[in-house]
């Protein structure tokens, strides 16, 4: 009896969440918060250094001159800024969307102290007499434009005015305005005549007052960034450059459009390969797709998290392997079927089969993005974050989600002795009488020895690992700025560029370098390294010449060289913790051998991508560091889904006594994860490989060493990790005699156990 009920539910909870989908998709999207390289912008990380001999840059230091900060780029309008204080006595400022980047940047770093002095330069006042928020810009009677000051005291000024009356005839007020860190460039904006000097009144009666004027030759912005700038106060402390990267608004644009494109492109493709290999499911598998997609941009909104270019391709990413759980569910589901199970009985038991091998394999990948957001900065953290909270939600459609939508259909009965809508043919069922067990089905690889020729695998490996050394040792990597320190300066033109061009546009600026690459589908890109790191008024002249030759700003990254080196030192932790935190969640969750196994085909993928990146002489950069710890996680996940069917076939057995047993158990294995694995890789691909086809140029490598790592992590679960662990367990065999299986191990605990 088909129970209508059910089927009422399933289309109301669809059409329940298609209805808030799309009436509050749009507004979550709008009010996502977009990193700078989305929308335009620039980063800075200011190192904190004593301004005066004998200053000690403390905890309160460090803390006070991130609240001047603060203060000045609130006088820039800025929405949302984020400045934080790194490793002691670092600030990162990051200010995404800002129009003018390169009065930013000076407006932040400039010392900016007013003083008041009689004609032999006594100190009479200074900005620490003014009233907070005390500066404002306003106009004269004439119209020109000039600053007004509130001061603290009237009381102060009447005996300053007092003082200065008493010095006739050289009774002037001298005003000064001294930058200190500023340059010519920002000085001359605010006063042409002089840099220090503003005006010097004749005073010839006593005020008592609370306001002064300065009037000057200004213009209305010279006089509105003075005013600012005195509000915001004078920092306490010298800050130095030690790493920047600026994005032009235009190179944001593109950026989102193109990887948004790729990104629909991606998704379209894995759903329409769900719903036709998988059927029904495959259509359950859309909908909570949606959903999942839905619940990322709400959580990142939720977080107020910054996504950025990183994190998109996380998303796209995140819809692939999030699949993957759906793949699990499915082949398990599928297997029931075709040992005669009926429809409510397959799905119960292949939702329950399925679980741990999903909780397994996603908490690997976790750790991988935990140590990554850890050691990462900036879009690396988004990335990282990203990942993290795509596997999460995940977790809760894929697999609640899945179980739920599906199960209404099932307890249905309306699905009854439907099976050719989960992909089964009735031909390939067996009557349940006959006792068959999911891990007795013959699948469509039982011809497939991978056994038998894994020596040849491993001689293969170790071929390819001793290339990959002796390319590494000629060619070395192209480290980019992130670990070598130096400029790397990119340029958006609206026609092709050359190389040429490009040099004589540097040349202008006093520039020069071999190092210039020109790309994109019409040479509209040309990205230019230097090893030497930019001053911020190098960075602000290059700004403005290419903007009036090309019409747009160049996106411009500077490193210096303790950075560098800090930045290569935190990517090797990353990826040694990750490793270490995988070791010991495998040995426990399987055996130390697993466990191992696991690692080194870990470290073989990690190798392939670098010798990989070294023969096509590509750039290495922090996001490919990100795409390492991805295919790591990745790679571990296929691992485990394997070790996790091993183990159920070794469970089939009380005692193991020949290498022909082992031997049968890892082909057996792979045989029956083979599907799920293919399936798992193809749905990556489809995202991986858009993104390269379609995506930003920016994040080309990052997809790149992806598509190579999903290659090289394929090859090494099927011919590394399993086989190796079949070698160790067949010496442990010959040392024992007899390996006792896990469902065993407690009835046999006389015996050797594996």
């Amino acid at each position: 009896m088909v129970k209508r009920s059910r089927i009422v539910a399933f289309f109301l909870i669809v059409l329940l969440l298609a209805s808030t989908i799309g009436l509050t998709a749009k507004d979550i999207v709008k009010d996502i918060k977009l990193g700078l390289d989305l929308q335009g912008g620039f980063e800075v990380l200011y190192e904190v250094k004593p301004a005066d001999e004998g200053q000690k840059i403390t905890e309160q230091v460090v803390a006070d001159t991130a609240e001047a900060l603060d203060r000045r780029v609130n006088a820039l309008g800025v929405s949302e800024p984020s400045i934080q204080i790194e490793e002691g006595n670092r600030i990162r400022v990051q200010l995404a969307g800002v129009e003018d980047q390169n009065q930013a940047r000076e407006m932040l770093s400039t010392q900016a102290k007013l003083s008041f002095r009689d004609v032999n330069d006594k100190l009479m006042m200074d900005g620490s007499d003014l009233a907070e928020g005390g500066a404002s810009q306003s106009f004269t009677e004439q119209g020109a434009p000039n600053v007004v000051l509130k001061l603290k005291s009237a009381e102060k000024f009447k005996e300053v005015t007092e003082h200065i009356v008493s010095m006739a005839p050289n009774n002037q007020l001298v005003i000064w305005l001294d930058f200190e860190e500023g340059t010519d460039s920002f000085q001359k904006e605010v006063q042409q005549a002089d840099p220090k000097f503003l005006s010097a009144p004749s005073v010839n009666e006593v005020f008592n007052t609370n306001e002064v004027t300065i009037e000057g030759s200004f213009s209305v912005e010279e006089a509105q960034t003075l005013a600012s700038m005195l509000n915001a106060g004078a920092l306490p402390v010298e800050l130095t450059e030690v790493y920047s990267t600026s994005v032009g608004a235009q190179f944001g644009e593109k950026a989102l459009e193109q990887t948004i494109f790729a990104g629909i492109i991606g998704i379209v493709l894995i759903f329409l390969f769900m719903l036709v290999y998988y059927r029904f499911p495959g259509f359950i598998a859309i909908i909570t797709l949606s959903t999942y997609i839905y619940l990322i941009l709400l959580v990142f909104d939720w977080m107020n998290a910054v996504l950025t270019l990183p994190g998109i391709a996380a998303l796209i990413l995140g819809v692939g392997m999030a699949v993957d759980a759906n793949i699990i569910t499915y082949e398990r589901i599928r297997e029931e079927l075709k040992v005669g199970r009926s429809l409510r009985s397959a799905f119960k038991e292949g939702n329950k089969n399925s679980f741990l091998t999903i909780f397994d394999a996603n908490i690997t990948t976790i750790l991988a993005a935990v140590v990554l957001f850890y050691f990462g900065t900036s879009s690396v953290k988004g990335f990282a974050t990203m990942l993290i909270v795509s596997i999460l939600v995940s977790f809760l459609t894929a697999v609640w989600g899945t179980r739920l939508l599906l199960g209404l259909f099932v307890q249905s009965n309306w699905l009854k002795d439907k099976a050719s809508w989960f992909g089964v043919k009735k031909k390939d069922i067996s009557d349940i009488s006959d006792g068959l067990d999911t891990l007795d089905l013959p699948t469509r690889f039982d011809r497939l020895d991978f056994v038998k020729h894994h020596r040849k695998f491993f001689a293969l490996s170790a071929v390819l690992i001793i290339a990959g050394m002796i390319v590494l040792g000629v060619f070395r990597l192209n480290l980019g700025i992130d670990f070598s320190s130096g400029t790397r300066m990119e340029v958006l033109a609206e026609e092709p560029l050359t190389e040429a061009a490009l040099k004589e546009e540097l040349e202008a600026v006093n520039l020069s370098t071999d190092d210039i690459v020109i790309s994109g589908d019409q040479n509209e890109i040309g990205v230019a390294r230097f090893k030497e790191s930019f001053s911020k008024d190098q960075v602000a002249e290059v700004k403005e010449h290419f903007s009036e030759v090309y019409g747009s700003e160049p996106n411009i990254s500077t490193v210096s060289p303790v950075v560098g080196k800090e930045l290569a030192k935190n990517a090797v932790f990353a990826l040694a913790i990750a490793a270490i935190g995988i070791v010991l969640y495998v040995t426990i969750r399987f055996e130390i051998y697993m466990a191992l196994g696991a690692i080194i085909a870990l470290l073989h993928d990690a190798f392939f991508i670098i010798a990989f990146f070294s023969l096509t002489r590509l750039e290495v950069d922090l996001t490919f560091i990100a795409a390492v710890l991805t295919i790591i996680g990745y790679s571990i996940n296929d691992t485990i889904v394997t070790f996790d069917r091993m183990r159920e076939n070794l469970a089939k057995k009380r005692k193991i006594k020949t290498e022909q047993e082992l031997e049968d158990i890892v082909n057996k294995s792979l045989r029956q994860t083979l599907t799920r694995s293919v399936n798992t890789v193809l749905t990556v691909m489809f995202a991986v490989i858009t993104l390269l086809l379609f995506g930003s140029e920016s994040i080309f490598n990052f997809s790149l060493a992806l598509l190579v790592g999903l290659i090289s992590g394929t090859y090494s679960s099927l011919f590394i990790a399993t086989q190796l662990w079949l070698v160790w367990k067949k010496k442990e065999l010959k040392k024992k005699g007899t390996l006792i299986t896990y469902k065993e191990k407690k009835q046999w605990s006389d015996e050797p156990q594996v």
